[in-house]
C-alpha cells in the first residue's frame, strides 16, 4: 500500500485541494477508459485476419472519431476552466501576510499587526531534534489559524522563488518587483509542509516552508506574545 500512496496526491488539508484532487481523479478516469478502448481496438486489429481490398473511405467512422476525441475534451475543459477561475478568488481574507523570497529563505510579515516580522532558515542537520524532518522542518513556522481565509502577499528580493504547499494546493511565484497574491482556507490542524519549486540556485532545496494550523484562540495568544517581544 505504501506503494501506491507514492503515486498519489498529498492528503487535502483545504477546498482548493480536494477540489484539485477531484479534478485529478475526473481527468484520470478519462485517460483509463481511453487507454483501455484504443488498447482493445490495437489488440483486436493485430489479431484478426479480416481484409477489405477495395475499402476506400469511411465517412461514418472518420466523423465520430473526429467528434468523438472533442466531447471528451469539452469533459475535461470545462472543469478546468472552473478550477482556474475558483484558485483565482480572493474572498474577504482575515488574515494578510507579506512573503518574499530570498536565497536562500523566507521572509514573513503579518501586515494586519505591528512589528509582526521574521525570517525562517531551515534547520542546519546537526542542530535538529529527533522529532525534526530533515531538510524540512524551520526554525520560524509560519503560525495560521484553520477555518480562516488567509491571503498570501508574494514577492521576492533576489531571483524567482516559487512559494508551494502541496497539501494546501497552493503554488504562486515569488518575482523580483511584482506582487502576486493567492488565498486558501485551512480546514484542519497539523504541520503542513512545502519547498521553493523553482531553480532558484545552488540552494534551492534548501528553503522548506513550514505552516502550523492552530486553532483561533491559539492564534491570539500567540499574535499577543509575537507582539510583546
Amino acid at each position: 500500500m505504501s506503494t501506491w500512496k507514492n503515486f498519489m496526491l498529498q492528503d487535502s488539508a483545504s477546498p482548493l485541494m480536494e477540489q484539485l484532487s477531484y479534478f485529478h481523479d475526473h481527468a484520470l478516469m478519462i485517460l483509463v477508459i481511453i487507454t483501455v478502448l484504443v488498447g482493445q481496438l490495437m489488440i483486436s486489429l493485430f489479431f484478426n485476419k479480416f481484409l477489405h481490398r477495395f475499402l476506400l473511405e469511411g465517412q461514418l467512422i472518420e466523423i465520430i472519431w473526429t467528434i468523438l476525441p472533442t466531447i471528451t475534451l469539452i469533459f475535461i475543459a470545462i472543469p478546468s476552466l472552473r478550477l482556474i477561475y475558483i484558485l483565482d478568488e480572493i474572498n474577504n481574507p482575515i488574515i494578510t501576510i507579506k512573503t518574499i523570497g530570498h536565497q536562500w529563505y523566507w521572509s514573513y510579515e503579518y501586515s494586519d499587526f505591528k512589528n509582526i516580522e521574521f525570517d525562517s532558515y531551515m534547520i542546519p542537520t546537526n542542530e535538529m531534534n529527533p522529532y525534526n524532518f530533515r531538510l524540512l522542518d524551520v526554525d520560524n513556522r509560519i503560525m495560521l489559524p484553520f477555518d480562516s481565509k488567509i491571503r498570501m502577499l508574494m514577492t521576492s528580493a533576489d531571483v524567482i522563488h516559487s512559494w508551494t504547499i502541496p497539501a494546501l494546493g497552493v503554488k504562486i511565484d515569488a518575482t523580483p518587483g511584482r506582487l502576486n497574491q493567492v488565498s486558501f482556507e485551512i480546514n484542519r490542524t497539523g504541520l503542513f509542509y512545502g519547498q521553493c519549486s523553482e531553480i532558484c540556485g545552488s540552494n534551492h532545496s534548501f528553503m522548506p516552508i513550514v505552516i502550523e494550523s492552530i486553532s483561533q484562540n491559539y492564534f491570539s495568544n500567540w499574535i499577543l506574545k509575537m507582539i510583546e517581544l
